[in-house]
């Protein structure tokens, strides 16, 4: 059997949900030639947020990395409900992370490997990506963390 993201999802024991509908005025994601952008994306989980509140007050770093593992499934389900089959996906070009924290807060890179460490998990070396980073004072929804995707797909 051959290695695809589908695969690895399932030897992960992820079930890409139903994508979240935009809460505003913009869509989840473009395509624009061979690139796919996909907008910011929460940490949902069975359609609820995973964690809500500020990194270094309320909630720990432990919950920060999973909030951003949840959101980088998000993520990869707008990424197959725009192009159909994750085997397009050539390359994970892009993550943008914010991290909604205290302003003392200095751990973001390690609340965003939780996305980074899932995008290599499911698409292997064309995981591997450019990331920014970034501590915000709030997120919809009061959300711990967001995560934005650049792919190049085939």
């Amino acid at each position: 059997m051959t290695d695809t993201p589908e695969t690895r999802l399932d030897r992960h024991g992820i079930i890409l949900p139903v994508p979240p509908a935009p809460v505003a005025t913009y869509v989840a994601t473009v395509l624009s030639g061979s690139l796919l952008v996909v907008s910011g994306q929460l940490p949902l989980a069975d359609g609820k947020l995973f964690a809500t509140g500020k990194l270094g007050a309320d909630v720990a770093v432990e919950v920060g990395v999973e909030a951003a593992r949840y959101a980088m499934i998000n993520v990869i389900a707008q990424v197959r409900a725009a192009v159909g089959d994750l085997s397009r996906v050539r390359r994970v070009v892009r993550l943008g992370g914010f991290i909604s924290c205290v302003p003392s807060f200095t751990q973001h890179a390690t609340v965003m490997n939780g996305a980074s460490d899932l995008a290599v998990a499911i698409f292997g070396d064309a995981g591997l990506h450019a990331r920014s980073t970034i501590g915000v004072p709030s997120l919809p929804l009061d959300a711990a963390v967001e995560v934005e995707g650049l792919f190049e797909i085939a």
